[in-house]
């Protein structure tokens, strides 16, 4: 109890709601405009070069890329925040927050509904996948008068050979897209969290190194969604709305933040905020583990097909992926 104490009193030094809020307001453009320029970077970057020869070699690194952010983002941001929720002091000394370790608990449930939410969809999409068969046989099979209408069939089948083709690119880009907004969602679980502990937040010494780190963290973790969302292929419209739910998103929970603490006077170190942080935190963290690893890193680099062919862009795809991992790694000394 006695860190409880020592906490207690160096928070209550740094504790100023005046120069606290000027933060936040700051903190609400800062990371609104960031957050902008990190989702649609990749996203106008696409638009501009599809079509290009080297379009899906860029889109794949920028994609590996977005796999190191969110994996980084997962495993060295949100879940120790979630573990280091629910085992303060406040917390863990009360029944049953101290018999269990919820956080790797919820941390799995998020997984593993992840998981069921793709396995929902695959179903969904494979119940709904055309099934042709023509029996062709050979001209010698057949009878001589019936030798035209096999021509026909032959030529018929040649020609839709391309359809299971097309078939397949259509389940493939139901599938990016899907991981996109279930990417999303996680992304979006942990920028409410975000937002909502700074907006209640009266400690200015915890705000002031925040805004600066949760700019770069906006800008990397927007790239990361972005270069998924730009090869999902969607149309302008739901690109347009994906894009200004992530730039909104964190903003949003800061002003609600603010809300909550001036309508209630509601202690962002309470035991009941710092519960619902660390579920929710840990929630999130495992439906993003499970994207970035079965959804981002284990389809490109074991069944993608261009990467497969050129070890050169499997090295460069391995070296964006550390990129990624290690600049949302280094965030975490600030936030």
């Amino acid at each position: 109890m006695a860190s409880c104490v020592g906490d207690t009193a160096r928070a209550l030094a740094c504790r100023d709601g005046r120069a606290a809020a000027h933060l936040k307001l700051v903190s609400i453009f800062v990371i609104f405009i960031t957050s902008v320029v990190g989702i649609s970077s990749p996203v106008m970057l696409a638009r501009v070069f599809q079509g290009k020869p080297m379009y899906d070699k860029a889109i794949l690194i920028i994609k590996c890329f977005a796999a190191g952010v969110i994996l980084s983002t997962s495993l060295v941001h949100v879940l120790p925040d979630a573990f280091a929720a629910l085992s303060d002091c406040h917390v863990a000394s009360h029944h049953p927050w101290k018999d269990f370790p919820f956080s790797g608990l919820v941390t799995m449930i998020g997984a593993i509904l992840a998981l069921l939410v793709d396995l929902t969809a695959s179903a969904h999409v494979d119940s709904h996948k055309p099934s042709h068969y023509t029996p062709i046989g050979t001209q010698e099979e057949l009878p001589t008068h019936a030798k035209k209408l096999t021509e026909f069939r032959v030529e018929t089948a040649v020609l839709s050979v391309s359809c299971p083709d097309k078939q397949g690119e259509e389940l493939v880009k139901l599938k990016q897209r899907l991981v996109s907004q279930v990417l999303e969602i996680g992304i979006i679980f942990h920028s409410v969290i975000i937002g909502v502990t700074m907006g209640m937040s009266q400690n200015q010494c915890t705000i002031r190194p925040l805004v600066a780190a949760l700019a770069f963290h906006q800008i990397f973790e927007g790239l990361g969604l972005g270069g998924c969302i730009a090869q999902a292929g969607f149309n302008f419209g739901t690109t347009a709305y994906m894009c200004f739910m992530f730039a909104v998103t964190t903003p949003m929970g800061i002003v609600l933040g603010m809300i909550i603490f001036s309508a209630t006077g509601y202690d962002d170190s309470s035991a009941n905020a710092l519960i619902m942080e660390g579920l929710l935190g840990s929630l999130s963290s495992g439906i993003l583990i499970y994207m970035a690893l079965v959804d981002l890193i284990a389809v490109d680099f074991f069944h993608n097909k261009m990467m497969a062919s050129a070890p050169l862009l499997k090295k460069a795809s391995f070296i964006a992926l550390t990129l990624g991992s290690v600049s949302m790694s280094v965030l975490a000394l600030w936030a």
